[in-house]
């Protein structure tokens, strides 16, 4: 399958704000692994910041978006808070955020080069470190990043616990 991976522009935020809603709507009838909710995570506003940051990229299979991915250097635990591999903070650490596949797309290697693209973005803008998150009950997204060669580092509260999301696994992968 050919796919394009491109920063994301305000042009597609319609279709991004759709692959959102679709996810979401699809998620919520079957396992919702992630723990995500339509209308409070991923939103249309989240794609907006992350547009605005220049943070936010695109799959495209045939100028369709199939999947997305922020690549930032905040993550969303305290690097101190957990036990990295190594020391590496701001520009030195690439932190993932609002991985996504359209489901009408799962299991077709979309989300494999999502971060593939990640870690050659990394490797091109000289970062030693890769870092995630992942919900502790999201077996998919967990089975992908450790098929790709991310490390299991430890497992935290990151503060979701309102939202029934108890604790987070931590993955990193050095480049």
């Amino acid at each position: 399958m050919n796919i394009e991976i491109v920063m994301a522009t305000h042009d597609d935020i319609y279709e991004i704000e759709d692959l959102y809603n679709d996810l979401n709507d699809y998620l919520a009838s079957h396992i919702n692994y992630p723990g995500w909710k339509k209308g409070v995570y991923p939103t249309r506003e989240h794609a907006e910041n992350d547009i605005n940051d220049h943070t936010l990229y695109v799959a495209k299979h045939n100028d369709e978006i199939v999947g997305s991915i922020v690549l930032n250097h905040e993550p969303e635990v305290d690097p101190v808070h957990g036990n990295w591999m190594i020391e590496a903070y701001g520009k030195d650490m690439l932190a993932i955020h609002r991985f996504v596949v359209h489901p009408d797309y799962l299991r077709r290697g979309i989300g494999t080069k999502l971060l593939c693209f990640a870690e050659n973005f990394a490797k091109a803008n000289k970062v030693k470190s890769i870092r995630l998150d992942v919900y502790d009950k999201n077996e998919p997204a967990i089975k992908a990043y450790e098929k790709c060669g991310y490390t299991y580092i430890d497992t935290v509260d990151i503060g979701l616990r309102c939202y029934g999301l108890d604790w987070f696994k931590l993955y990193e992968k050095l480049i």
